[in-house]
């Protein structure tokens, strides 16, 4: 059975940080595409950042909010993913949710339950 299960959440001031983790378990993440996603109250899922299947830190994308901000990592050992978050801000406050696709798949097949970060001012 497949489980991602996000962990690291929590409730920041403003201009901290946070790390996120999402530990796979029944998939290897070292063969697959990783992301996060966010979902903050009464608004639609955005991505955040995606690490394709190409080594542990080459081949990754940003969302232009997070850029510079936030970094997403794979520690192959543990088989699990990092999302770094820095310089928060209240516009952060969100529902996060790790993923995993096949590499060249559009669709993230696999999701996480998520986890709340709450940033205050």
């Amino acid at each position: 059975q497949v489980q991602l299960v996000e962990s690291g959440g929590g409730l920041v001031q403003a201009g901290g940080s946070l790390r996120l983790s999402c530990a796979a378990s029944g998939l290897t993440f070292s063969t697959l595409d990783a992301a996060w996603f966010r979902q903050a109250p009464g608004k639609e899922r955005e991505f955040v950042t995606v690490l394709r299947l190409r080594g542990i830190s080459g081949n990754t994308d940003y969302a232009d909010s997070v850029k510079g901000r936030f970094t997403i990592s794979r520690d192959n050992a543990k088989n699990t993913v990092y999302l770094q978050m820095n310089s928060l801000n209240p516009e952060d406050t969100a529902v996060y949710y790790c993923a995993a696709r096949f590499a060249g798949s559009n669709a993230w097949r696999y999701w996480g339950q998520g986890t709340q970060v709450t940033i205050s001012s």
